[in-house]
């Protein structure tokens, strides 16, 4: 049997949840990128976080946010490559409570609005 997934934590939802190219009429596919892919995203390419402290943030090993990070640059190649929407939802995942004394993401609103 295996091992039950374990619910990567996420700052916030983004503000942002779909993207098409200008000429949408031609975007018939879509990429569906997770949630918990797009926070590892953020963490590392836009945050700065190495995987190691994206996956202690995340609170899950980082050979998973290894694995999280490379399925989600491949769906962005994938979207910009060949013109298809990308629609972020869904994925395994918990939103951060802001209940936490710290949530070491640099930027949790949560934690930016309790100041």
């Amino acid at each position: 049997m295996p091992r039950p997934r374990k619910c990567r934590k996420v700052c916030c939802m983004p503000e942002n949840t779909e993207f098409a190219p200008v000429n949408c009429m031609k975007a018939e596919k879509t990429v569906i990128l997770n949630v918990d892919e797009y926070e590892a995203v953020r963490l590392i390419d836009k945050e700065g976080f190495s995987q190691e402290e994206c996956s202690g943030y995340m609170g899950v090993a980082r050979t998973t946010v290894q694995q999280i990070y490379s399925s989600a640059r491949m769906k962005i190649a994938e979207a910009i490559v060949e013109g298809c929407r990308l629609v972020i939802e869904g994925g395994d995942y918990r939103l951060c409570s802001g209940r936490e004394k710290m949530c070491d993401c640099g930027g949790c609103k949560k934690h930016r609005c309790a100041k």
